[in-house]
């Protein structure tokens, strides 16, 4: 399969790219490659595109002959896009359908749409599903929420489009965030021994990004009628930040410090997974204390260097210091 990636060179994308390589697909990635195109190893199956998504002309030039669009490419995460919201807006929302118009029309089969699991907002329910009502409290979900709608009504019988509502991402991959709640709490612990937790008690959806590629694969993969037009929560479980704080500290060590601060974010965010577990019959193979575990090994082999310092580990600190417009 002939597979084209928006923002590839992503923390997702640096994982899921090389493993769709290794089962034999040819990729090509579209992206900025802020954070460097070093993140992508070169493959003889690999096309890099320094790119912009906003750039129609680009897209129409290099999506005809793609089996598939995955698209990872956003300004990601609320407080990036707060930085600059006509950024975000123009990059998030406003390149969204001209893609999938695209895509359609270059007889693209099928399209895979990265959303958030923070289109809900805060839900009072046990178990947040994807049949539940959208109620967002920031323009980044409510874009988000914006773009699923928009991209169900493109749907064909030959335009096959799945919605992803991905919980946050922890673990090791090439391109490295530390800026993602259990990514920041492994830091702090490994380098500092010292965790500091706001409030605590808020719930907080996460996954390991091993499970978060292989989620993609396994909708690439499906029966093309059970995915069309679907949308699929994907996490592992709902903890809270205090939880979280525990299982970085069982795998870090004992000696490692919690410190708990009042917070005026209490926001809790739980969903369920059960539907594609249903439907494709996904199950999350790794915890989140792999995903310490990962980022801890990673950490001593010298692989993530400068941790609280170099601005490449966190997204606001690069788009401050390129002036992204």
């Amino acid at each position: 399969m002939k597979i084209f990636i928006t923002g590839g060179a992503g923390y997702v994308g640096s994982k899921l790219v090389p493993k769709l390589l290794d089962l034999g697909h040819s990729v090509t990635v579209l992206d900025l490659m802020i954070y460097g195109e070093e993140v992508l190893e070169n493959h003889k199956n690999l096309k890099k595109i320094k790119g912009d998504i906003r750039n129609q002309n680009l897209l129409k030039k290099n999506i005809p002959g793609h089996d598939a669009i995955i698209h990872l490419a956003c300004i990601s995460n609320d407080p990036s896009f707060e930085l600059n919201p006509s950024l975000g807006k123009s990059i998030n929302f406003d390149a969204f359908e001209p893609l999938v118009k695209i895509s359609r029309e270059s007889h693209v089969n099928r399209f895979i749409y990265a959303s958030s699991s923070s289109v809900y907002g805060i839900k009072k329910e046990k178990n947040v599903t994807e049949d539940m009502k959208l109620e967002p409290l920031t323009d980044y979900s409510k874009f988000k929420g914006m773009c699923e709608k928009i991209l169900n009504e493109n749907k064909t019988d030959d335009f096959i489009v799945t919605t992803i509502r991905p919980s946050t991402v922890c673990g090791y991959a090439l391109r490295q965030r530390l800026d993602l709640v259990v990514n920041i709490l492994t830091n702090h612990a490994y380098h500092k021994k010292k965790i500091i937790v706001f409030g605590g008690k808020q719930l907080r959806p996460n996954i390991h990004i091993n499970d978060m590629v292989d989620s993609y694969i396994s909708i690439l993969n499906a029966d093309y009628k059970k995915v069309n037009g679907e949308i699929f929560n994907v996490g592992f479980r709902n903890q809270s930040v205090h939880e979280l704080a525990l299982d970085v500290k069982k795998v870090i060590g004992d000696d490692v410090k919690i410190i708990n601060e009042r917070s005026d974010d209490n926001r809790s965010y739980h969903v369920s997974s059960r539907k594609i577990k249903e439907i494709l019959n996904f199950e999350t193979n790794f915890s989140i204390q792999d995903g310490v575990r990962d980022l801890q090994n990673a950490f001593y082999k010298g692989l993530i260097k400068d941790s609280f310092e170099d601005e490449k580990y966190f997204n606001i600190k690069r788009m401050q210091s390129i002036n992204l417009i």
